[in-house]
């Protein structure tokens, strides 16, 4: 028996696995440029897992975003290629591609209560070196820096401890190296 079906327009199937990418890029800090970056990935319908912002060149009024994103292989490079093209971009680097970017992560984190479950979550805070920055007798706010799955394994043991609210910064990541991105 033939395995493949007789119609002559027979498509392939394709089973494409999902990637996360994190892409840094340079761009002019001026009012709407964060805007237009956000609207290349809502427009088409990407979605954005971290954001970060910041202005890294005051004199030069450059900033430096970090988007970390999921999709098929195709639609990052098509992601890629279409911020490359925005006038206010000066450089997209993928910085996944490398393997060996440094990503990091800052979140707070509020844990409530008292008793044994209070000294539990000092004793595991201080095994995961997570700062208390703020505390009183009902409650903790722990700062907390490092990678993602670190933040989250945090957050997870948190939570039948007394976990209240949490804030997280998103990715930060530089590749490794002396070589830099253009600014």
């Amino acid at each position: 028996m033939n395995p493949q079906p007789a119609s002559p327009y027979f498509i392939e199937e394709r089973h494409d696995l999902e990637e996360t990418h994190t892409l840094a890029l340079v761009v002019d800090n001026e009012p709407g440029v964060l805007a237009r970056v956000i609207g290349l990935f809502s427009g088409r319908g990407y979605n954005i897992e971290s954001l970060t912002v910041s202005e890294t060149s005051h004199a030069r009024h450059i900033s430096r975003i970090t988007i970390v994103t999921t999709g098929v292989r195709a639609v990052i490079e098509q992601i890629k290629h279409q911020l490359e093209r925005m006038v206010p971009v000066h450089s997209v680097n993928d910085l996944t591609l490398d393997g060996r970017a440094l990503e990091r992560e800052l979140a707070l984190v509020k844990v409530a209560g008292t008793g044994e479950k209070r000294v539990e979550a000092l004793r595991l805070a201080d095994a995961f070196r997570a700062s208390v920055i703020d505390a009183n007798v009902d409650y903790f706010v722990f700062e907390l820096t490092g990678r993602t799955s670190k933040i989250e394994q945090f957050i997870a043991i948190m939570g039948p401890l007394g976990l209240v609210e949490v804030c997280r910064t998103g990715i930060a990541a530089l590749s490794r190296g002396a070589a830099g991105m253009i600014e």
